[in-house]
């Protein structure tokens, strides 16, 4: 709605493959004229999914849709692990995924419900000392990070075609799905990434 000229609203974005959420900030400032935007969560480049955009003095209640919780649609490649956690990144190692049986994947899986800890990437927009740490990983640089607590509500998979396991996942905020990906081939040694296909809902 306009007040004095100003929208103040909130704006769902579905945001498309290949660009940044922040992209999505600058695109509506410059379409609709509007200087204060503001999202509720990073969504990666490589993901797709709603954004949910905040506009002028909606923008102050950021804080309220940051802890909703969010539900994710996966899909994860068994046998490589990468340097991003994902499908744009360096392969680090590959692992052999010929001996994997559907029940193992769910059983390992299923070791990842409820609350965990998880380690946020080191390509990510998480802050170390005021700066991004996705930038220090460009340089190079690794530096020590703490774990986040996290609750993982559900993990429905719903197709396991070897090396692909895709499942819809229902987490609490701060979760990384990559990671969780990463984490699931590192108990087994299969080496895993994921391409987050859509971010289907936030604020259950």
């Amino acid at each position: 709605m306009k007040n004095n000229n100003k929208i103040n609203g909130i704006l769902l974005a579905d945001k498309p493959s290949g660009i940044t959420s922040h992209d999505v900030v600058d695109f509506i400032r410059r379409q609709f004229k509007i200087k204060k935007v503001g999202h509720c969560g990073t969504l990666d480049p490589i993901a797709t999914g709603l954004l949910v955009m905040l506009l002028e003095d909606n923008t102050k209640l950021a804080s309220q849709y940051l802890n909703d919780d969010k539900k994710y649609l996966c899909t994860m490649k068994l046998g490589s692990a990468t340097d991003t956690q994902d499908a744009t990144g360096k392969v680090l190692s590959e692992s052999n995924y010929e001996n994997i049986t559907n029940e193992m994947v769910e059983e390992t899986i299923k070791t990842f419900k409820g609350e965990i800890e998880q380690m946020p990437p080191m390509v990510s927009a998480k802050h170390y000392k005021g700066t991004r740490l996705y930038k220090l990983a460009r340089k190079g640089i690794n530096v020590e990070r703490e774990p986040n607590k996290i609750n993982i509500y559900s993990i429905d998979i719903l197709s396991i075609k070897i090396p692909y396991v895709e499942f819809c996942l229902h987490s609490s905020k701060g979760t990384y799905i990559r990671t969780l990906c990463n984490d699931i081939g590192e108990i087994r040694l299969w080496g895993t990434y994921a391409f987050i296909k859509k971010i289907i809902i936030r604020g259950l």
